[in-house]
């Protein structure tokens, strides 16, 4: 599982127009499955974002988290994430989950911030053709991958 981080000052998803998911100040998250991912995976990033203290401090040091800042998540879900370029210039997807994996993932993961996190989270809609629109404040923006954070055997 990757999920991309990016702080924001605001940020919104439009689908054929409509608005569907808008917050204010926190996290854009841009999140991709690979065919391997449970949701043991989901659960190991959901803590590490929900942890995660890139806000400034008054000090202005990045030592808050969402919670300290009252922020929100945008969740994006992005096959994307998994894209393989090594070869020509046509990326390949094979690694990327299948949607009938994928979207159930999608769900728990965003359901784990609400529930286990307290966070409050807003998605665009899986599989759709989304505008996103946001202010990366910083920037700032953090790639987290499960396989590197995962506990080596």
């Amino acid at each position: 599982m990757r999920v991309v981080v990016q702080r924001c000052s605001r940020a919104e998803v439009r689908i054929d127009g409509a608005v569907v998911g808008k917050i204010a100040k926190g996290f854009v998250l841009l999140v991709g499955f690979t065919d391997s991912d449970t949701p043991t995976e989901a659960d190991l990033l959901a803590k590490k974002i929900a942890q995660l203290r890139v806000f400034e401090d008054p000090e202005g040091k990045m030592n808050l988290a969402l919670h300290d800042i009252e922020g929100a998540v945008l969740s994006i879900s992005q096959f994307t994430l998994y894209a393989d370029c090594r070869k020509g210039n046509r990326p390949s997807f094979i690694r990327a989950a299948r949607p009938e994996q994928a979207s159930p993932l999608y769900d728990y993961f965003n359901n784990t911030l609400r529930e286990t996190y307290h966070l409050p989270v807003q998605t665009g809609r899986f599989g759709a053709d989304m505008k996103v629109d946001f202010v990366n404040d910083g920037p700032v923006t953090i790639l987290l991958d499960s396989d590197d954070l995962s506990p080596k055997s």
